[in-house]
């Protein structure tokens, strides 16, 4: 015989040795004297002991039931504190987003997605399309949005957008010398894009600046070190785009892709809602 106890049966047993009354016992349980009852007799036979003595004038516990009645206690309460627990971990959501992706718009992404779901606890990463997309392999994160990645073929595309060269407003490349590039490290595919397409039109350029992100980047191009591959949306003030007029090759817009992981509504909700909002950013 399986060795596995009812939980309402114990309850029911508990119950009634408080109250010394199955018709008492019933009414605290919003059940029926006989239900009870039925309960008792299922529990006895799985403990293969008799834990009461009854009578139609009185309840007493047996000597195996005096004993069981602590244990049976302590079995409900960790019971009633299991599902309280459950009930008050706040449901998680982990999301990746490239740093050539998250722009000025994040703060009021977060914003948004709290007040459509105040309770669902929101996890934000920030790094580069690839170690994103590794992460989310590894099942450590439930949604990455990132750019399009030659050697993926899933995710949905959330929107493409235009990337141009741009510099501080005023600088100048010096004469003769290698085109001075701020970039990010790799394995950023922005980077890899924009050295092919600079390798390819046979424009000579040096690294000048690795920044850990795109606001680092940025700060570079601020400083007048020289030119960076941008999206539009993540330009600072004071930036100027560059590429036509030192004849610099254009870069095609990018695709943002959205990888996710679905496990319920709660969850699609949310992510519709990050799709469309970086949609409408590179819209806007």
């Amino acid at each position: 015989m399986e060795r596995t106890l009812d939980v309402d049966a114990v309850r029911a047993f508990v119950r009634v040795a408080e109250t010394s009354s199955f018709t008492r016992a019933a009414d605290i349980m919003g059940s029926t004297q006989s239900a009870i009852s039925l309960k008792l007799k299922r529990l006895e036979a799985k403990l293969d002991c008799r834990l009461l003595d009854r009578t139609p004038r009185y309840v007493h516990l047996t000597q195996n039931g005096a004993a069981f009645l602590e244990r049976a206690r302590e079995l409900v309460e960790a019971h009633d504190r299991a599902f309280i627990t459950v009930g008050q971990v706040r449901p998680r959501l982990a999301i990746g987003i490239s740093d050539h992706v998250a722009g000025p718009e994040l703060p009021a992404l977060i914003g948004r997605m709290n007040v459509q779901d105040p309770q669902l606890l929101i996890e934000v990463r920030i790094g580069s399309s690839l170690d994103l997309l590794r992460t989310f392999d590894r099942r450590e994160i439930d949604v990455a949005i990132v750019r399009f990645q030659a050697e993926r073929d899933d995710g949905e595309l959330v929107a493409e957008e235009r990337f141009g060269w741009f510099a501080a407003s005023g600088w100048q490349p010096r004469a003769g010398e290698p085109l001075p590039i701020a970039t990010m490290p790799e394995p950023c595919g922005v980077r890899r894009l924009a050295a092919k397409r600079l390798d390819e039109a046979g424009i000579a350029w040096t690294e000048v600046f690795v920044g850990g992100g795109v606001t680092a980047v940025s700060a570079a191009v601020m400083a007048k070190l020289g030119v960076a591959a941008l999206a539009r949306r993540m330009l600072p003030l004071g930036v100027v785009d560059v590429g036509p007029r030192l004849g610099l090759p254009a870069l095609p817009r990018l695709p943002i892709m959205i990888h996710a992981r679905v496990a319920n509504d709660r969850e699609a909700a949310a992510i519709a809602t990050l799709s469309d909002a970086f949609a409408n950013a590179v819209k806007g």
